[in-house]
């Protein structure tokens, strides 16, 4: 493959054990980036993104760290995760006080029943700075996939220990009320000629904000499914 054909990025944040693995400080980007493009064998990645807000680093020292690494050839530009509009906006301010590169991108959940963050609060970011969403769980963790609707299968996410708190999320009084609300799009999707999975990640796409979203897949089969919104019309 071509490397110029592919955007790769990777996240900063957790890492060791001790204090200084971890969190948003310039010695922990500058490592742990180094760190991660070795386990990647590559040169560079796209996008460095910082995984969460660090209340315990400086916004200006976070700034300068990223825009260190994207000088030193580390990474083409840095964006956030799980930040907030504000926080952003610190980061850009900081970015153009100092002459230093501000974020390009925020990742963020978003999906049919998680709308206000990427519509509401980051458009104004979009519009005024450029700051585009890079978006996950379009499936919202598999419940708009449909397959939850009489309960959970086990075979399913949410029948292991480990995701106990999904289980208890959609067995709700909130969680049935969505899967009441996917059987009345059911019908729209088959309209379209697509699958609900493929409705609900191509109505992701056509957020004028959202620059991609981020896909989850256990099988091949989920993931060419998914992959057939490209293709998929969400007028009828």
């Amino acid at each position: 493959y071509r490397r110029s054909s592919l955007v790769i990025t990777t996240k900063l944040y957790w890492g060791g054990k001790a204090e200084t693995e971890r969190g948003l400080s310039r010695k922990h980007i500058i490592e742990g980036l180094k760190g991660s493009l070795q386990r990647l064998q590559l040169e560079y990645v796209d996008v460095v993104f910082a995984n969460r807000p660090d209340s315990n680093t400086p916004m200006e020292e976070i700034v300068r760290a990223m825009t260190h690494v994207i000088n030193q050839g580390m990474a083409m530009y840095w964006g956030t995760s799980r930040w907030s509009a504000m926080e952003i906006m610190e980061a850009y301010s900081v970015a153009r006080q100092f002459n230093m590169i501000p974020p390009v991108c925020e990742q963020a959940e978003y999906h049919l029943f998680q709308r206000e963050k990427v519509e509401v609060q980051l458009p104004e970011l979009y519009h005024k700075i450029g700051v585009g969403a890079m978006t996950w769980s379009p499936l919202a963790c598999g419940i708009i996939s449909g397959k939850y609707g009489n309960g959970v299968p086990e075979s399913s996410r949410a029948s292991l220990k480990c995701y106990q708190w999904l289980k208890e999320r959609i067995v709700s009084e909130e969680g049935r009320k969505q899967q009441n609300k996917l059987k009345d799009l059911s019908p729209i999707a088959e309209r379209l000629g697509c699958t609900l999975p493929q409705l609900a990640v191509a109505w992701c796409l056509r957020n004028e904000g959202v620059s991609s979203v981020l896909l989850g897949s256990s099988t091949p089969e989920q993931l060419i499914e998914n992959l057939g919104a490209i293709q998929a019309s969400t007028t009828a």
